[in-house]
């Protein structure tokens, strides 16, 4: 077990780019091929995500450099990971307030931009396309809520974040 986590350490940018990927792939899959559609806090969970792979594959090809400088960096890259997943952590936590009705959202969640020049019909056919996805509306897998996933997922992978910090040098 030890010997896995230390590769897991020692190859941390690698780690936090298949993480992102599997997470985003995981979204992606529930909502093109399981029809689960996104209201707009999911979306915004994303974000982070998407970042975090970037990061992370910048951070993965400058520390495995040999100039001490790109290794230095590539901490720096690892903070910036870190308070990535700070974030995601407090957005599954406010959407897991909304699903439970501790709060409203601090988005518009279901706001629909319409062009006030439209005539009835474009409103009516506009209105028959959209399929509106309260964020308040809980949607699970399994008896779970996504965000309820997404709170244990991004808890864990900052704990192993900062794990790394800690052991890396």
């Amino acid at each position: 077990m030890k010997k896995t986590l230390d590769l897991f350490v020692a190859n941390w940018g690698l780690f936090f780019l298949g993480a992102s990927t599997a997470i985003l792939g995981a979204a992606y899959f529930f909502q093109f091929v399981l029809g689960y559609q996104p209201c707009e806090l999911c979306l915004y969970q994303r974000y982070p995500y998407m970042i975090i792979a970037v990061v992370a594959l910048i951070a993965y090809v400058t520390r495995h450099r040999h100039d001490i400088g790109l290794k230095r960096a590539a901490r720096g890259f690892l903070i910036i990971i870190i308070m990535l997943l700070f974030l995601e952590v407090f957005l599954a936590a406010h959407h897991i307030g909304v699903e439970q009705g501790f709060w409203q959202a601090f988005t518009a969640c279901a706001g629909i931009d319409i062009d006030p020049s439209a005539t009835t019909e474009e409103y009516l056919r506009l209105l028959s396309e959209i399929q509106v996805i309260a964020c308040d509306q809980r949607r699970t897998f399994l008896g779970i809520s996504f965000a309820e996933y997404n709170i244990v997922i991004a808890t864990f992978l900052t704990a192993f974040g900062i794990y790394t910090y800690n052991r890396t040098k």
